[in-house]
């Protein structure tokens, strides 16, 4: 189809590039991206398949702008803040972001294009830890320590068959537990107990974990 004609069908279906990236993202949020393909993005949008390559050339392209399009809802570091709190309040955000956006979990760090809102994102994160006294490599290697903590986490927190405290003790005390018998997992049985009765909630896991990691870090930087 020639580009004139291209043009005309995207004008004409109402469409840009920013409303192709965002049903393209609604989309894999309630399936995923591997069931997303062009064809059923343009039948989404209300139009012709061949109108989306006017917009993004590729799936791959549209991979691109769709990560871009997650990390552009992370929150930066901010610059006011010492490093910590900047680290732990982007760690919380990005957190939050995945759990909205599981499909992105494994893409974040993968592409060889990346957008504008990803390159600022690294960029940021990079310069707040540099500003904090680490060195170049001790920032990379804190770089590459929260990812693996945060996406880690994510990844995680994705595939838990719960999403409530409530509903972890009820799955503990209604499946997980006739399945534990004392004289066998008497430790198990112990841990179920005693986090019963305290209204454990695991939710709480991940301030628990982002501050050893952050704590641990601390010894590493040099003084500003």
């Amino acid at each position: 189809m020639p580009a004139s004609e291209e043009r005309q069908v995207g004008s004409d279906a109402g469409l840009s590039k920013q409303r192709v990236v965002d049903e393209a993202v609604r989309l894999a949020d309630r399936g995923g991206v591997d069931g997303l393909s062009m064809r059923r993005l343009a039948g989404v949008l209300g139009a012709g398949a061949m109108s989306l390559y006017y917009y993004v050339a590729s799936k791959e392209e549209l991979l691109d702008a769709m990560i871009d399009s997650v990390f552009g809802e992370i929150e930066l570091p901010r610059e006011e803040t010492d490093w910590q709190s900047a680290m732990r309040q982007r760690a919380a955000s990005a957190r939050q972001v995945l759990a909205r956006h599981p499909w992105a979990i494994g893409l974040m760090e993968s592409r060889t294009s990346p957008g504008p809102a990803n390159l600022r994102h690294h960029e940021a994160v990079t310069a707040c830890l540099r500003r904090a006294g680490f060195s170049v490599l001790m920032a990379t290697h804190a770089n590459w320590l929260l990812d693996s903590y945060v996406y880690g986490h994510a990844l995680q927190a994705a595939s838990l068959p719960f999403d409530t405290a409530d509903e972890l003790a009820d799955l503990t005390a209604d499946v997980y537990l006739p399945q534990l018998p004392p004289d066998e997992f008497p430790y198990l049985n112990e841990s179920a107990a005693a986090l019963m009765a305290a209204g454990y909630d695991p939710a709480e896991e991940f301030a628990f974990g982002i501050d050893l990691v952050l704590a641990a870090l601390e010894p590493l930087r040099a003084t500003p």
